[in-house]
């Protein structure tokens, strides 16, 4: 069974509410979930996994396909700097150089494609 997917309207919301301070537990879920799920959007592919313990995980990144195991290509990360990376308030190799980002693989490198393209433009 699929994943429900988080409706912009309710996705952007959570987004603005857990950049601020004191962001509940739910409204972050719901933030890093909507943000990841963004990023498979915009860089459709199974190359590379993005993991943010507990929240959710996706793949994204065109190229080699793994079928089984550990995928050769991983970003993991907490909530926190996930929020960060995505916002662009952070940047990816600096995340990494602080040890806030574990990058291992050849193609796990997200710098082109944050931060995540995550606002809907007004028509």
């Amino acid at each position: 069974m699929a994943k429900a997917k988080i409706v912009a309207l309710v996705g952007e919301a959570a987004v603005r509410q857990a950049l601020e301070p004191g962001a509940d537990e739910t409204t972050t879920a719901t933030a890093v979930r909507y943000l990841l799920q963004v990023l498979a959007g915009n860089v459709p592919g199974t190359t590379v996994e993005v993991r943010v313990p507990p929240y959710g995980a996706v793949q994204c990144v065109e190229g080699p396909t793994h079928t089984r195991g550990t995928p050769p290509n991983v970003v993991e990360t907490d909530a926190a700097t996930w929020l960060s990376l995505a916002s662009g308030s952070l940047d990816f190799a600096s995340a990494v150089q602080q040890g806030r980002v574990c990058a291992s693989g050849q193609r796990a490198d997200l710098s082109a494609y944050l931060p995540v393209q995550w606002q809907r433009v007004p028509d």
